[in-house]
């Protein structure tokens, strides 16, 4: 896997790789002595305990075994699973297409309390009406090649929607205003699109404001970002989603949502822009 661009990632990666060696030095063992126990070439111990090379599940077994403490290769495998998952590379979790991704989502819509949205690209999810995330979910799979299953992923998509109505839940929603005038889809698709964000805007638990082209900012534009609560963010790239979950870097992402909280516009203002959006198309 190439290197996380979330520094969460080399953190969690660089404690089990301190533990993996910890392990080795109580058990007396020298790198060199571990690779030839698990029949390894020399340098592969020494690139496993630098974190330069993730360790397989296979090799965290053949190292517990290796230095007599079989019994600590469960929860080792554990943490170097979670490690993985804060970088999850699309193309492996849509190979089978797009319909279970969405579904993922649920347990943790389901349990954030404060949803902080940032979207400087397109409409986010959880706004997008049914025209509007086909023509969006189609064009991801027209450029990743997996599976179609468009339909079945909308669905889906939609009916994790349902957090806006239910529960005890509160969306702190921020687009730019370039999210307006980007045409996914054709003119009605995002003349429907743009009058439901209206709709939306009147929900009780929903807080939306636009960043406008003209604004004065010290907030420069940032990547799509979605905050859980103040324990976790999901950061959108084009190839992968960086989890974050270290707390200083998720203070990072909650304080660049307060600068651009600041220069957006809200209520009349906000909708001035969305209905101006609408006369352009």
């Amino acid at each position: 896997m190439p290197s996380s661009p979330s520094s969460s990632v080399q953190e969690a990666r660089r404690n089990l790789a301190n533990r993996l060696r910890e392990i080795r030095l109580d058990a007396g063992l020298t790198g060199r002595e571990l690779a030839a126990r698990c029949d390894w070439y020399p340098s592969k111990a020494s690139r496993i305990e630098n974190a330069v090379t993730p360790p397989s599940d296979e090799d965290i077994r053949a190292w517990c075994h290796a230095c007599g403490v079989d019994g600590m290769a469960p929860d080792l495998i554990a943490a170097s699973r979670s490690a993985d998952s804060m970088y999850v590379e699309w193309r492996r979790v849509q190979r089978t297409g797009l319909r279970r991704l969405q579904e993922s989502y649920v347990p943790l819509f389901e349990r954030t309390r404060t949803f902080r949205i940032y979207c400087s690209n397109v409409v986010p999810g959880l706004l997008q009406t049914e025209a509007y995330a086909t023509a969006l979910l189609s064009a991801i799979t027209d450029f990743r090649g997996t599976l179609n299953d468009v339909e079945a992923a909308v669905r889906a998509r939609r009916a994790r929607s349902r957090v806006l109505y239910e529960g005890d839940h509160r969306f702190a929603v921020l687009v730019e205003e370039t999210v307006l005038r980007h045409r996914v889809g054709d003119e009605e698709t995002m003349a429907g699109q743009l009058g439901h964000i209206l709709s939306m805007m009147s929900l009780p638990a929903v807080s939306l404001g636009v960043i406008p082209f003209s604004a004065s900012r010290r907030m420069w534009m940032v990547e799509t970002f979605s905050a859980y609560d103040e324990a976790q963010v999901q950061v959108e790239l084009l190839t992968a989603a960086v989890n974050v979950t270290a707390p200083g870097e998720v203070g990072q992402y909650l304080k660049a949502f307060g600068a651009l909280a600041d220069v957006a516009v809200y209520g009349a203002e906000a909708r001035a822009l969305i209905t101006a959006a609408i006369d352009a198309l």
